[in-house]
């Protein structure tokens, strides 16, 4: 059966304010664009996630909810506190975890730590800049059978790239 990994880093934040901990950085008006373009993107190619996992950061966690509504996915998102300053196995864990009855997962995490998935399920560090968005796909029965290179990177977008292939007008 074919799965689709969508991995996404947090969209661009607030620097950390005294008083507040990084998690609690919320997104910059630039972010907000970038996620809603993000989650319209998604669907115009009708690849919209079944579920998101997302860090319980605050701007992941608007990363999530603003694509998820823009994109108008009726995906459920689950908070995951083990996704924040997670490397490659534990994000590993995290989708392995998924159950089997779902084809399309979307992933909102951090760097280095999605940087290195992609590496580890694809044998490839990709530049993954803030609201990077990669497509790794898979030929597996189930979440669980998920293994270092298994996985292909069928695609990787920002927001700017996007931006460039749109054209004039098109919201």
């Amino acid at each position: 059966m074919s799965r689709s990994l969508y991995v996404l880093r947090h969209a661009k934040a607030e620097e950390a304010m005294e008083g507040r901990g990084d998690r609690a950085r919320p997104l910059k008006r630039r972010g907000i664009r970038a996620a809603r373009l993000i989650g319209r993107t998604l669907t115009r190619l009708a690849e919209a996630p079944e579920l998101v996992l997302t860090s319980d950061a605050l701007r992941a966690r608007e990363t999530a909810e603003v694509a998820r509504d823009a994109g108008g996915w009726s995906a459920p998102l689950e908070l995951c506190p083990a996704i924040y300053e997670a490397g490659a196995s534990a994000l590993l864990a995290q989708v392995q975890g998924v159950q089997a009855d779902v084809a399309r997962v979307l992933l909102v995490g951090h760097q280095p730590g999605l940087s290195q998935l992609i590496a580890e399920l694809t044998g490839g560090e990709p530049d993954f800049p803030t609201a990077a968005l990669a497509r790794l796909d898979f030929e597996l029965e189930r979440w669980s059978e998920l293994t270092p290179r298994s996985g292909r990177l069928a695609w990787l977008v920002t927001p700017e790239m996007i931006e460039t292939l749109r054209p004039k007008g098109a919201g």
